[in-house]
């Protein structure tokens, strides 16, 4: 029994041949060696303004769009393809339309080669205006795309200056192309439009801030549009996930690349799936400082957060603060990696390393190291958004942006914070953020001393971070990424030298809390602001 392609009439011929061509591309990449091979086949070949006369400088046989709709490109050439002469001859159904085509000299067009107006280029640009971006909002590309692609069953379109070479062995293969080609170059270009559409909504909504829009008034979250158009793009493909037996791709937002996938690697082997999770984390965190910073990562969390006089110094404290979990973990710098540096991380193992850039004597070094992978990538403002992939959807939040100051602290306790410990309870405030929750913090006003992360009882994540701080806790600081439940954690931190605690407060017994650290002696401040990270 014949098996029938889903959505296709049962009497679709497996192999069109390509009679009749129309081009009209704006990425002229490739576009006259692809056009000789087909006029080699004696397809006939229709174009448009710019590419015709490349085709036709190349003394290939082109004829005008216009020879097919009898009228001429108008309005600076926004109306050129948008012609039922045009759209018939795409749109028909070679087997239910032919005599309506006949009747109004309507013929069939084989193969459509469309590329779009580079819109996401054009935005790019530092002095784009916005009636630029708008007039390279293409319009006829998309709908003979569209059109294109929709029937499948008779017409092929072309996207993809990859897919030419493709297209062109088929043909000379085959004679014309096949139904399993013609719907896999379908699939590409309604993608390739949906792409194309999003970032120009994504545009529009980002440059609508002198426009007072209608919105509903159920929309209480008037920062989020009422619909959210991802545009992503394979870029890297994993050779497995965070399990060897999971297989992974990762995708970059476009048009423009940005965070880890706009970084340049120097050396070492591909990034896998864990190295970048552990990487963002890392990177996200040592851009909250303008100082030399440090940051180590090692199972998505910091294990040694550092700032100093110079990056050296900064990386030292860092590693310092946990080194034996700074065994294959991930190092990112704010600043210029030098060779002082890179003699110290060469002496450990280390997966990555990612600087803004690298003295030339940093990378002589790291070459001796091939499997470190290292990372150059610009420092930029830290992001607004954040997202979540969850089953189903995506959860986007605000990014955890917000930096306190002495004036935001609330004393409430007997005992004051001394200006050394005021100091370091706002870097430890700032590093706690990065920090999976429940999360105890450690530290002195330029490193950490000990981390206690991802626990699911908050005395659970002190005991750890005691430990793991030390005899180096005499004199420290702590902070809590969100409220203290009970007191017990405050018993438990009495005896240990822990002077001074920033914490967000608004527990039902943050009295009972605030007593427990008058009984100690221990200063505490409340932020008002908790910093959860799930």
């Amino acid at each position: 029994m014949e098996q029938l392609n889903p959505g296709v009439n049962h009497t679709t011929p497996d192999i069109i041949p390509i009679k009749r061509v129309l081009i009209s591309v704006s990425d002229k990449n490739g576009i006259a060696e692809f056009a000789k091979k087909l006029a080699q086949t004696q397809a006939e070949i229709f174009s448009t303004g710019k590419t015709s006369q490349i085709l036709a400088e190349q003394h290939i046989p082109v004829r005008k769009v216009e020879d097919i709709t009898g009228f001429p490109e108008i309005m600076n050439g926004r109306v050129k393809t948008l012609h039922p002469k045009i759209h018939g001859a795409i749109l028909g159904r070679r087997d239910q339309d032919a005599v309506v085509a006949q009747q109004h000299g309507i013929e069939w067009i084989d193969l459509v080669v469309v590329n779009l107006y580079p819109f996401s280029q054009v935005i790019k640009k530092p002095n784009c205006s916005f009636e630029e971006a708008i007039e390279n909002i293409d319009i006829g590309g998309p709908a003979m795309i569209r059109a294109a692609a929709k029937n499948f069953a008779w017409v092929s379109v072309v996207v993809d200056p990859n897919d030419y070479q493709k297209v062109a062995d088929e043909l000379q293969k085959l004679g014309g192309l096949s139904l399993a080609t013609r719907r896999y170059l379908a699939e590409k270009a309604f993608a390739h439009t949906a792409n194309y559409d999003a970032v120009i909504a994504e545009y529009l909504l980002q440059n609508s801030a002198s426009v007072t829009p209608i919105r509903s008034s159920q929309n209480i979250l008037e920062d989020f549009p009422a619909k959210l158009s991802l545009h992503l793009e394979r870029d890297i493909d994993l050779r497995y996930g965070e399990n060897p037996h999971q297989k992974a791709s990762a995708y970059a937002f476009l048009p423009e690349k940005s965070g880890l996938f706009a970084a340049k690697q120097k050396q070492g082997k591909p990034l896998s799936y864990n190295n970048l999770v552990d990487a963002e984390a890392a990177w996200l965190c040592v851009r909250e400082w303008q100082q030399p910073a440090c940051v180590i990562v090692k199972h998505a969390n910091p294990c040694g957060v550092a700032v100093g006089d110079t990056i050296a110094e900064a990386y030292e404290r860092a590693y310092a603060a946990d080194p034996i979990s700074a065994f294959g973990g991930i190092v990112a710098l704010n600043k210029t990696c030098t060779r002082q540096v890179a003699e110290s991380l060469a002496q450990i193992f280390t997966e990555v390393i990612i600087a803004p850039a690298f003295e030339e004597e940093a990378l002589k070094l790291f070459a001796a190291k091939p499997n470190l992978r290292v990372l150059e990538l610009p420092i930029t403002a830290l992001p607004k958004r954040a997202m979540k992939f969850i089953e189903g959807g995506v959860l986007v939040q605000d990014y955890d942006n917000t930096v306190l100051g002495k004036e935001q602290l609330k004393l409430v306790t007997k005992a004051r914070p001394s200006v050394k410990e005021m100091d370091g309870m706002l870097f430890a405030w700032r590093v706690i953020k990065h920090i999976k929750s429940n999360a105890i913090l450690i530290a002195n006003e330029f490193s950490t001393l000990g981390i206690g992360a991802g626990q699911v009882s908050r005395i659970d994540s002190v005991e750890i971070a005691l430990r793991k701080a030390g005899d180096k806790v005499k004199g420290a600081v702590l902070a809590s990424d969100a409220f203290f439940p009970f007191r017990d954690s405050i018993d438990k931190i009495g005896s240990s030298g822990v002077r001074a605690i920033i914490q967000p407060g608004g527990s039902v017994r943050d009295e009972e809390v605030i007593a427990a650290c008058d009984e100690h002696g221990i200063a505490m401040v409340f932020t008002g602001v908790r910093c959860f990270r799930h």
